[in-house]
């Protein structure tokens, strides 16, 4: 019997990984338990970018127009911009 993993809603991922990095900002840890940690964060933080991706690639495909992709560059509010990543 195959065992089929159950997708976790993208925001309840990000409390997940906001809750993991206090744990870890926090010092405390032995270094084992820190790297574990730190794993499960790499793995929390694809999962979030892979849901970003699909949520553009969907917004995209639903701004298209007679065959053509109107893009538009994205607006940050200025109280935003301490939220974007700068890449």
């Amino acid at each position: 019997m195959t065992r089929k993993t159950k997708e976790i809603p993208f925001e309840q991922t990000l409390t997940q990984l906001e809750a993991l990095v206090t744990q870890l900002e926090s010092g405390d840890l032995p270094l084992e338990e820190a790297l574990r940690l730190f794993e499960r964060g790499v793995q929390l933080t694809r999962e979030c970018q892979q849901a970003l991706e699909s949520a553009r690639l969907r917004v995209q495909v639903l701004t298209q127009q007679a065959g053509q992709a109107r893009l538009e560059d994205f607006q940050v509010d200025a109280d935003d911009e301490d939220h974007v990543d700068p890449e």
